[in-house]
């Protein structure tokens, strides 16, 4: 989808592609022709892109890929291939027909879909792909839902894969968008395990593979980095592991086996949790040696209340130790910041953002709690009457708020954490870290260019409408980030 949340920086200066449709189409079996389109790459001009790009394929099935807040422009995607083609044939994955796949099927959207893949892909879709080509059934096709009339037929779920079993994901010219990039560097993406075993209860993780941790094969693993180093001439790569650092020892083997390959300027992206990474510090001093530059922890809160109402545990000291141990091998330490629990008022909001800037963490990403569908927090908030949005997933995205808390109403609570995190963590200082990682030429622009215009016409904005009033621009800019006007006419 094109959907983007900019979470980090402006939405156009990240584009990384999608690894889940990537991963799926390369297990299709080779008989079948396969093309990729990430449509990030196309925000501009989606109608006018598909048309003409689906009309020269003629596809005999076109598959979705879609998160809750990205649900409402897939329909719309779904739509238009159907003007465009009407006998193709379109199935719809990811994290939301996983969660609500009985919910679509009885939508009135669901007519513009003819499958649903429920929970991990690659498997499904191959065989859905030879069911169509008449050499499998759909009823036999766990994790599928198919139309039968009017109706849709749930299959049972799948088992988690055998991850061993499965190729790598496209990357070569059958993917027909490209230009993947952060900022001014190149960028792929890869996965070296899956799944989760904490018992978060705001993450949907668990509704995706079950509270299981799986792990590619060290020699698949580094074949994967082999076909991004060489093949495709990058350096950055992001690893989307749900928690790369769940297995510390396996980490370490890993680690030891990149090294031994002695790739030069490699840039490996990871996210981790804070308790793993803490204990370890020969684990970071090995993910360090083997190319880790940048690590996103998830400290989530400063609040032991709130931590413990999320079944996070007490992070806080962890937090600090692995923002040390990190930053002590040469890692960039972006920190992740979660507001908006039930007991947060406006002091708690200034707590946390001055935590994260106490420990000194390189850059931040920082969200609003929301109620992810399925999640066991969405259904203790909405217990207590504490959610606010609980149909318009088009704002679930982490910026919004959904919720209110006991102490502030939704509208106070987006304000004022959008207000304290101006006023405390103020404009991006980057560290020498930061400079190493992301390139000095860049990082100059930034500071003496790019931040000195930005913060002029900032401050001109400020002293005219104030903060009240730069907020709701704020805000009314992060409305249209999604827009696509090129589908509201379909």
């Amino acid at each position: 989808m094109p959907d983007v949340t900019p979470i980090v920086i402006h939405e156009a200066a990240v584009h990384m592609p999608n690894l889940g449709i990537a991963s799926v189409g390369g297990n299709i079996d080779p008989e079948h022709a396969v093309f990729l389109i990430d449509l990030v790459r196309k925000r501009r001009r989606i109608r006018s892109y598909l048309t003409s790009t689906l009309k020269k394929i003629n596809p005999d099935l076109v598959g979705l890929s879609s998160m809750a807040w990205q649900y409402h422009t897939c329909t719309r995607v779904a739509k238009l291939i159907k003007q465009i083609l009407p006998d193709t044939k379109v199935v719809v994955g990811g994290y939301h027909p996983t969660l609500m796949g009985e919910e679509i099927a009885a939508s009135p959207e669901a007519k513009w879909f003819d499958f649903l893949i429920r929970g991990e892909g690659e498997e499904a879709s191959r065989r859905l792909v030879n069911a169509l080509a008449g050499r499998d059934r759909f009823e036999d096709i766990p994790s599928l839902s198919y139309r039968q009339g009017e109706e849709f037929v749930h299959n049972k779920r799948a088992e988690p894969l055998d991850l061993s079993t499965l190729k790598l994901p496209i990357r070569d010219r059958r993917r027909l968008t490209w230009g993947y990039h952060i900022v001014a560097s190149k960028v792929e993406v890869m996965e070296t395990s899956r799944g989760c075993t904490r018992s978060c209860n705001f993450c949907s993780m668990k509704h995706m593979y079950g509270r299981t941790f799986r792990t590619f094969p060290i020699e698949r693993v580094l074949s994967d980095l082999d076909d991004i180093y060489y093949k495709r001439r990058t350096r950055g790569v992001f690893i989307v592991d749900d928690n790369f650092v769940l297995s510390p020892k396996r980490v370490m083997a890993l680690c030891d086996a990149i090294a031994e390959r002695k790739y030069k300027n490699l840039n490996l992206i990871v996210q981790a949790d804070c308790i793993s990474v803490a204990k370890s510090e020969e684990m970071v001093e090995k993910m360090a040696l083997a190319g880790f530059r940048t690590i996103f922890l998830g400290i989530e809160n400063a609040s032991r209340k709130n931590l413990d109402l999320a079944h996070k545990g007490n992070t806080v000291e962890a937090s600090r130790r692995a923002v040390q141990i990190c930053q002590k091998h040469g890692m960039m330490v972006i920190g992740g910041l979660i507001f908006g629990f039930p007991d947060d008022d406006e002091q708690d909001i200034v707590d946390n953002y001055q935590f994260l800037k106490d420990v000194g963490a390189d850059g931040a990403i920082c969200q609003i709690l929301t109620p992810y569908p399925k999640t066991e927090i969405r259904t203790a908030l909405i217990s207590e009457g504490l959610v606010t949005n609980k149909e318009n997933f088009e704002r679930y995205t982490g910026l919004w708020a959904n919720v209110r808390t006991r102490h502030l109403e939704t509208d106070r609570l987006q304000y004022l954490f959008w207000y304290h995190r101006q006023r405390i963590l103020g404009w991006w200082n980057p560290s020498m870290r930061a400079r190493r990682q992301q390139g000095r030429a860049w990082t100059g622009f930034w500071i003496h260019v790019f931040r000195p215009v930005l913060r002029f016409f900032v401050n001109r904005t400020l002293r005219k409408l104030g903060w009240e009033g730069r907020h709701q621009r704020v805000l009314a800019r992060l409305a249209r980030v999604n827009e696509f006007k090129d589908l509201d006419t379909i």
